[in-house]
């Protein structure tokens, strides 16, 4: 193959000269590929490194662009990425995907990585894209084909792009990205604190760092960041670790309202409704943004474009390693509709002439006796019913109605945010996220445990969950965390979904508040328990309710919260009960 160059526009001309992936990427790529049982390497890469993008704003940007040699009419992969284009970023984003036989262009974000002008959180990366768009449209090589590429942050600048959907778009794949970060950074009201800060950390460290420093740095994070999170103002704990290296957090807490303008950049749902091209959507179930994910698919189905959704037993962390079978779906989606061959809009498989798995959906049911990979045909399910579980007296939890009683009472709890009840694992970008064991804060008096009797039968719940709780409390601020587990005979508590609201002076002091648990597929075994825990924050996961109607407070501005939640059968307004998808 005649290797071209590119023309480097900040250097007078000078010529970007393509070269081979270092032995290290060659072998990385290669366990890789072992591991998570790839299709084999179908052609030989190279690579022209630091190729110079500019924007319309006169800033330039740096990609390194992938060639698949001795290639004909390959599609281009873009991947736009904060997180550098060197190392396992390089091999998993880039590499694995030339050998395939894609041109990959992995392009370091505005202010990352010799990037020109200022890293802002996902606030330039509508037009970013598109410029950089406009110059894919310039290169000899470019046979105007696009397919969009990435996890995470690399997921929401695709959305990003989609606002306007570019004609030469054929294919994306999003792995565990948002399109809506301000509905992330403020869950239901919530600020996700242990998310945003541990991320900001990374962000500011991870080009002064290097790759191994800053594993360790992932590996200590709950260490290191929690004299951070435990401080108030939790804006003054965010500068002592941060100092002036990431501005954007004090933002996001000085704008709480989503409504505000200043989300604008960063909330890209109507993409969902722009965009015609096939999609493959990968997510976990312990994974933070799993309410986007299902939401994309839902939405994308509803309106017949193809799409695929798969989610896996994976937290946020985990995707990077363990979700091989996402990767191998990945690279069938690029050959069903980037590939050699692909005719744009047939909607078919190069040489097969048969439909692809669109609008389908494969799905991790975990939990006893299962562990197993499901196909079914759409999201939410069909073949479902939705069961209520009554919440009733002396911590109980049943299918079945409660019988009505003189002595039944609320059950009681007082939140006090001076001591803010903790949460293990959930959807965190930690290495102990994911299913843990709850027992100890289940000892807690500011966490209400409702629990059935252990199942005879297995009850195997593939949905939404949700729960409606009657709620009093004297305090007009206050928030609600609700969390479904899984009690095994030995009674270790593990968790399986959860979610947050906050409630404020709009709502009443006395009513039925629905809480989403978002979606599960989990299979609760016989002789385990369901066990439900109530409770007024999961610190510091999310930033505590300073009762006070502030969004961040001093230590000694804070306003404890008493809750009663009501449990009578006798009257439906003060009734409460778990609601899970269960088949049949």
């Amino acid at each position: 193959m005649r290797q071209k160059s590119v023309m480097n526009l900040e250097a007078g001309g000078k010529a970007v000269t393509p070269r081979p992936p270092s032995p290290a990427t060659v072998a990385f790529s290669k366990v890789l590929s072992r591991t998570w049982s790839l299709p084999r390497r179908r052609n030989q890469v190279m690579i022209e490194r630091d190729v110079q993008v500019p924007m319309s704003d006169g800033t330039v940007l740096l990609a390194d662009h992938y060639l698949p040699v001795a290639v004909a009419a390959a599609a281009t992969v873009l991947v736009r990425c904060p997180y550098g284009r060197r190392g396992p970023f390089g091999v998993q984003n880039a590499q694995i995907l030339a050998e395939r036989g894609h041109h990959v262009l992995i392009q370091s974000c505005r202010g990352t990585f010799g990037s020109g002008g200022t890293f802002e959180p996902m606030r330039n990366e509508i037009s970013d894209g598109h410029d950089t768009v406009a110059w894919l449209r310039e290169q000899s090589w470019f046979d105007g084909r696009l397919a969009t590429y990435g996890a995470s942050y690399l997921g929401f600048v695709q959305w990003a792009l989609a606002m306007d959907p570019p004609p030469e778009l054929v294919a994306a794949i999003v792995h565990v990205g948002p399109h809506d970060f301000g509905r992330v950074a403020y869950r239901h009201g919530v600020f996700d604190l242990y998310n945003f800060l541990s991320w900001s950390d990374l962000i500011a460290h991870q080009e002064s760092t290097g790759m191994l420093r800053g594993m360790v740095r992932t590996f200590t994070a709950d260490r290191r960041l929690r004299p951070a999170l435990d401080r108030l103002p939790v804006t003054a704990g965010a500068r002592d670790l941060l100092g002036d290296h990431a501005k954007w957090l004090d933002r996001w807490f000085e704008h709480p309202q989503l409504t505000d303008p200043f989300w604008a950049p960063l909330q890209c749902g109507a993409a969902l409704e722009r965009i015609a091209v096939p999609v493959l959507l990968v997510g976990g179930w312990q994974d933070l943004f799993i309410e986007q994910t299902l939401e994309q698919y839902r939405l994308l189905a509803g309106r017949g474009v193809p799409a695929r959704l798969i989610v896996g037993p994976w937290t946020h962390l985990d995707v990077a390693s363990k979700a091989g079978p996402a990767v191998v779906e990945s690279l069938a989606w690029l050959d069903r509709y980037a590939g050699t061959g692909r005719s744009p809009g047939t909607g078919r498989s190069p040489g097969t002439g048969e439909p692809g798995p669109e609008n389908s959906v494969r799905v991790w049911v975990g939990g006893e006796g299962a562990g197993q990979w499901r196909d079914i045909g759409g999201w939410p399910p069909s073949g479902t019913g939705t069961q209520r579980w009554y919440l009733g007296a002396r911590g109980a939890l049943s299918a079945r109605e409660p019988v009505a009683g003189p002595d039944i009472q609320p059950a009681r709890f007082r939140y006090d945010p001076a001591d803010p009840t903790p949460s293990p694992g959930g959807a965190l970008l930690s290495m102990t996220a994911g299913m843990r064991d709850n027992r100890a804060v289940e000892q807690r008096p500011d966490v209400l445990v409702f629990s059935s009797e252990p199942l005879v039968e297995p009850v195997e719940v593939v949905g939404d969950v949700a729960v409606e709780l009657s709620v009093t409390r004297d305090n007009p601020y206050a928030d609600l965390f609700v969390r479904l587990c899984d009690v095994d005979p030995r009674g270790r508590s593990r968790n399986v979904c959860d979610g947050i609201v906050r409630l404020t002076e709009q709502d009443p002091l006395s009513a039925t508040v629905r809480v989403s648990l978002f979606g599960a597929a989990h299979r609760f075994g016989p002789g385990h328990r369901l066990r439900l825990q109530v409770a007024g924050g999961a610190h510091p996961r999310f930033a505590r309710n300073p009762g006070n109607g502030q969004v961040d407070a001093a230590a000694e501005d804070l306003v404890p919260t008493q809750y009663e939640i009501g449990l009578d059968p006798e009257a439906p307004e003060s009734t409460s009960a778990l609601l899970l998808p269960v088949a049949g």
